[in-house]
């Protein structure tokens, strides 16, 4: 399964009806970036309405009352679990089993010859029982219940990991993940970048709608080539510039009103900046009229648009000559 295929909020698995409508198209690995969070005001756990097995780990403990009975004795479980037949464990490559009931991973240990594994949709709430399938190169994990990045180790062959919209509070547990070149991680509860230098084949690093308040951390990761941390509470992009192989950065919906740490970033191609704080044209001309290779900005919903709406798209056209897409829209360039 590509990129492509896939759906979740802030990571990579399908192309979902985003909220912004100027939102970038596509990244060069087939991303369209949209972040898949509805402005609106919103419930924090809308599955606790229609998910009976719902529970906030952050929530008091509720008060235990012991049953008169037990209704469901007799009955089949609820519980999902993985059963396929043992004649295809020596041949099975790819398996796809998302948008289930499934709680746990099991039945899988004699499937080591698996290279993909998607169990995105479903209820798992702990990475288990997956040690031996060590050729895998890529897991999409995506719209669970895991609260905890654990057991993968032994997994050292992956490149591509997607755990978005999980409950992830903390990066940990992927050290040894050296072959890694994919990580998302959108829409979790992360604060921190953390444990991620030893990552040294990383090229994509995704943690939009997370909690971080700072990319400090994010120069442990100077080769990476895309960054997406929209819609978090970061307030600089300074610990950026020792990331110098950036190509693709996408900064939308942060409290960011400068610049600053881009300068060296030469490599950079398209910038995703809309709903942000920068009310300067001259900031963006000093930081970005040298950047030759950059094609596409997006500044909408930034003071620059809001306070000139009808001149904005022509002095950011002005102020950086060489892009050819403003906010969606193709401008020519020069």
């Amino acid at each position: 399964m590509s990129a492509e295929d896939q759906t979740p909020n802030g990571s990579a698995h399908t192309n979902g009806t985003g909220s912004k409508p100027s939102t970038p198209q596509s990244s060069k690995s087939g991303w369209d970036g949209k972040l898949r969070v509805n402005k609106q005001a919103v419930l924090a756990n809308p599955e606790a309405l229609s998910d009976p097995d719902y529970s906030d780990e952050d929530a008091p403990p509720v008060e235990q009352i012991d049953a008169d009975e037990d209704l469901l004795e007799g009955e089949e479980p609820e519980t999902e679990h993985i059963e396929l037949p043992s004649t295809c464990s020596s041949a099975l490559v790819e398996l796809e089993l998302y948008d289930n009931l499934i709680k746990h991973i099991d039945g899988l240990e004699d499937f080591t010859e698996l290279r993909s594994l998607d169990l995105s949709y479903n209820k798992l709430k702990h990475i288990k029982n997956v040690s031996t399938l060590k050729k895998l190169d890529h897991i999409y994990f995506v719209q669970n219940r895991i609260s905890a990045i654990e057991n993968l180790e032994q997994l050292t062959e992956l490149v591509y990991l997607e755990l978005g919209a999980n409950r992830i509070k903390e990066i940990a547990g992927i050290e040894t993940l050296t072959k890694l070149q994919s990580l998302w991680l959108g829409q979790n509860k992360i604060s921190e970048l953390k444990n991620l230098s030893t990552l040294t084949s990383l090229r994509t690093l995704s943690i939009q709608a997370n909690r971080l308040t700072s990319l400090s951390g994010i120069e442990t990761l100077p080769q990476l080539t895309e960054l997406y941390v929209s819609d978090n509470r970061i307030p600089s992009l300074e610990p950026l510039a020792q990331n110098t192989k950036l190509e693709i950065l996408d900064f939308q919906s942060n409290p960011i009103s400068s610049l600053t740490g881009l300068e060296n970033l030469t490599e950079l191609e398209n910038i995703w900046a809309s709903s942000c704080e920068i009310e300067d044209f001259q900031e963006i001309e000093r930081v970005l009229r040298d950047k030759k290779k950059l094609e596409e900005v997006y500044f909408e919903g930034n003071p620059v648009q809001k306070s000139g709406p009808v001149l904005y798209r022509n002095k950011v056209r002005l102020a950086l000559p060489q892009v050819s897409k403003i906010d969606a829209a193709y401008v020519k360039v020069g």
